[in-house]
């Protein structure tokens, strides 16, 4: 009997420990479930608001955009419902894996909301008053409006008239002195909100909240630096050299108006080869359409829902965007028929598959991906494919004698552009950085300091605007930037993984034209877990070793 009365006390402990687990999850269940509820509806609502702001330009449009971000606001300032979760945060108790990465997506999103309610109002108020500056910006020659569009194509093809690029190269830079009070303003606002909150800076606190660490990335950066320098010093030498050549100036006399882009951020065209021969005239949408078709991951549908060509008032950029988690996905870009279209168009229907493919049976807090930089490393693996020999060949049905001679020049120009851009990033990513820590130092000086150390380019004489105000991810993506260079990373560890584990063939010469081994692969490693896993885990389960620059130095650096 006393052995009996034993057992069944235990049996009572045993349950009440049980109970005592469990109610922290069935808590957190109760919870997501309301708020589900309330924010589904919420975002849908706001991702249309802005998908219409940015095709139009009108301010009903925007203000719509910014009275919804407000009500978001509002729902994530909560305190009640941060302390609720800080507590099941902080009991430890959630063993449930879909419960605990939910729990930790949420708890980020209330942390940085955590602030005085005015002070957000301000910062979105601000942050929606300078993005519409940009959409509607259009910089000017002799008194003319012009697109961006015009402006890169006088970039990429005026020889003759030294003074027409470098005016094409100042109406870039006027949307800086636009928007530059009103973008230090709004760091400074960001800056007091993050601090309210225990962090040394916005900066800092937005890695924290994306589950990544200033150390970290600076040891990323630094090595990617040191593993560039000399590729890059010779590479630069050498394409300053064909400029002088083609433009009949001396080296000295180059300044940034003769590059081929205004933030010298893209790779020229390589000997006298334009890449854009190759796509002018051809249907870039359908070109699009048909390669994505052709490796098992459609996007007619997305296509379909998207906005793709240049009208008044519209985002001069290109961008894609998850309407609902539901399988409403879009693209808005202003598609024209070359070389960097077509890298863009491949580049944005990346984002919209690896949206597309998420598993929907996830809960809608996981329905996203892994990470930031793991959409950009799909959209980047396959944006790469309009300067491949084998994808041009395959899908311009180019002569296998032309592509053969093309080959050699294809991949310098792959190799310049991949160089260029790690050595652009680090401006962004060190800039960034810098600005967030001391937004009244002289960041005018400070922006033609760091593209003078990390990309070689001689500062204007004279020069005192702001340009880097010019670039919009200050505004728009915040702490962003830096991504671009990991997705760059992760979409060169996916090539070689897929290249030595899925086709079996030499990284260099595969072609992804026609091959749903590759879609099959990257829906099923990448896409489809969502953000069921943290970025590190996924990465380490689609490519079997963790987030490495091993693979992008091998293939644009060594090779």
């Amino acid at each position: 009997m006393k052995n009996l009365i034993i057992f069944f006390v235990i049996g009572i402990l045993i349950g009440f420990c049980n109970a005592c687990v469990q109610k922290p999850e069935k808590d957190l269940s109760e919870f997501i479930k309301k708020h589900q509820e309330v924010v589904e509806p919420l975002l849908r609502d706001i991702n249309l608001a802005y998908w219409n702001a940015t095709i139009t330009g009108k301010k009903e449009d925007y203000d719509k955009f910014e009275k919804l971000q407000l009500k978001l606001v509002e729902i994530y300032s909560n305190k009640e419902d941060f302390k609720k979760l800080k507590k099941i945060k902080e009991s430890g108790e959630i063993k449930d894996p879909l419960l605990k990465r939910q729990l930790i997506i949420l708890y980020n999103s209330y942390l940085e909301n955590q602030v005085d309610k005015n002070l957000l109002k301000e910062i979105i108020k601000l942050s929606t008053t300078v993005e519409k500056q940009f959409n509607t910006f259009r910089g000017k020659m002799d008194g003319q409006e012009v697109t961006d569009n015009y402006i890169r194509e006088i970039l990429k093809t005026e020889t003759k008239d030294m003074e027409k690029r470098k005016k094409a190269w100042l109406a870039s830079k006027q949307v800086g002195k636009e928007v530059a009070d009103n973008l230090i303003k709004l760091v400074k606002l960001r800056n007091k909100a993050a601090k309210s909150l225990g962090f040394d800076n916005y900066y800092v606190m937005a890695l924290a909240l994306n589950e990544q660490s200033e150390e970290e990335l600076v040891k990323i950066f630094e090595e990617l630096k040191e593993l560039t320098d000399e590729p890059f010093k010779k590479l630069k030498e050498e394409l300053d050299d064909a400029l002088c050549k083609a433009y009949g100036i001396e080296k000295k006399d180059l300044r940034p108006w003769h590059y081929n882009d205004p933030f010298f951020q893209e790779g020229p065209t390589i000997g006298d080869i334009n890449l854009d021969k190759y796509y002018k005239g051809k249907d870039i949408v359908k070109l699009a359409i048909k390669f994505y078709d052709g490796i098992g991951l459609p996007v007619d549908d997305i296509i379909q829902r998207s906005d793709l060509y240049e009208k008044k008032g519209k985002n001069p950029h290109a961008y894609t965007i998850n309407i609902d988690r539901k399988g409403d996905v879009r693209i808005l870009a202003n598609i024209k028929d070359t070389e960097q279209w077509m890298e863009t168009i491949l580049h944005e229907c990346g984002h919209g598959v690896y949206s597309k493919f998420i598993d929907r049976k996830l809960p809608f807090f996981l329905r996203r991906y892994a990470h930031i930089f793991t959409t950009e490393a799909i959209a980047m693996l396959f944006g790469r494919l309009s300067r491949d020999p084998n994808w041009m060949r395959d899908m311009l049905n180019i002569d296998k004698s032309e592509i053969e001679k093309l080959k050699p020049i294809l991949r310098k120009s792959l190799k310049f552009k991949q160089l260029i851009f790690a050595r652009w990033a680090q401006v962004m990513f060190n800039f960034e950085r810098a600005l967030y820590k001391n937004p009244d130092q002289d960041l005018n000086k400070l922006w033609w300091d760091m593209v003078e150390k990390y990309q070689f380019v001689h500062r204007p004489e004279g020069r005192d605007n702001p340009d880097w105000a010019a670039k919009i991810h200050f505004t728009s993506s915040p702490v962003y930037y830096h991504n671009y260079m990991l997705g760059e990373m992760l979409a060169s560890q996916l090539h070689y993984y897929i290249a030595n584990h899925i086709l079996h063939q030499d990284p260099a010469n595969i072609s992804y034209v026609n091959n749903k081994k590759i879609g099959e692969y990257i829906k099923e490693k990448v896409l489809k877990p969502g953000a069921k896993y943290r970025w590190d885990e996924m990465i380490k389960r689609a490519t079997g070793e963790p987030l490495t620059a091993k693979y992008f130095v091998k293939q644009f650096v060594e090779n």
